[in-house]
């Protein structure tokens, strides 16, 4: 599936394909405005990490790379810590608008070590046990941040809803694992 719907492959001479890390870091300057790194990595740790990861060097990298594709307007600070801060430009904002309108997506995917380890022979019991920790830690998370987004404004539809949906996946997975276990201990597995 084509993750870049409608977008030429380039900009100008730059070959600048987007791609989901592209279009976190394009939905975060618009929520926040005008962002430095450090802005945007604290943003993504609560909120779109929680439901696709990035690693920290790929998502420092890619303000840089959609500068060179004309997606951001990059300005440094005159003076202190001389800190970068990017912007949306209007290629930006028409790229991440015909991305988000499209019906098109990519399979989801399913990347659970656990689940990796159990498939290898590992005992299921403490894996679950460990995840339904994890999830549960993860869903009181989630539900604090839903709480701090609770309001009427518009611009947070987005974030509300993706943060039902985690709240949502993750009592998923932390019932799907509870039964499992039940199920062990009721046939006498310790």
């Amino acid at each position: 599936m084509n993750v870049n719907p409608g977008l030429p492959p380039t900009n100008g001479d730059d070959a600048t394909r987007l791609t989901g890390t592209s279009f976190a870091v394009l939905t975060l300057i618009e929520l926040l405005g005008p962002s430095t790194p450090y802005d945007l990595k604290q943003a993504l740790e609560r909120s779109i990490a929680n439901f696709w990861m990035v690693p920290h060097t790929t998502f420092y990298a890619e303000p840089t790379r959609l500068v060179k594709g004309s997606f951001l307007s990059e300005q440094q600070e005159a003076g202190g810590r001389r800190r970068k801060v990017y912007s949306l430009t209007d290629a930006g904002r028409d790229a991440l608008d015909r991305w988000r309108s499209s019906p098109e997506l990519t399979p989801p995917q399913l990347r659970e070590e656990g689940v990796l380890k159990i498939f290898a022979g590992g005992d299921p019991i403490p894996i679950f046990r460990e995840r339904c920790d994890w999830h549960r830690a993860k869903l009181a998370e989630l539900e604090g941040y839903l709480e701090a987004v609770s309001g009427d404004d518009p611009a947070w539809n987005g974030v509300r809803s993706s943060l039902q949906v985690g709240v949502a996946y993750n009592r998923m997975m932390l019932e799907a694992m509870e039964r499992f276990l039940e199920s062990q201990a009721a046939s006498g597995t310790p």
